[in-house]
């Protein structure tokens, strides 16, 4: 449960998963397959219209859509190297 606390504030602090995700990309040490896996995932999250709670009840229907980015995250975590996970103090569950 504290991993995943840790995990939700980190997709919250922009300022840290953003440049994580630039880094993922950029780095050599990530395989081209998972760099791609990660871009799939990522523009099915963008395009995919339905959302599982409709986005015009605010709150609720942003839930959702955080759920499913911080999943996405989390696969990308799994799938940097070490030397990332340490740089941005990230740890798998």
């Amino acid at each position: 449960m504290l991993r995943l606390w840790r995990r939700v504030k980190f997709v919250f602090n922009i300022r840290k998963s953003i440049p994580f995700m630039i880094r993922f990309f950029q780095s050599k040490e990530v395989s081209n397959q998972k760099k791609w896996m990660s871009i799939l995932f990522l523009f099915a999250y963008i395009l995919f219209p339905w959302d599982i709670i409709p986005d015009f009840l605010l709150f609720f229907g942003i839930v959702d859509d955080v759920a499913i980015f911080t999943y996405i995250m989390q696969l990308m975590v799994k799938m940097a190297p070490e030397s990332l996970k340490e740089e941005y103090r990230l740890e798998e569950e």
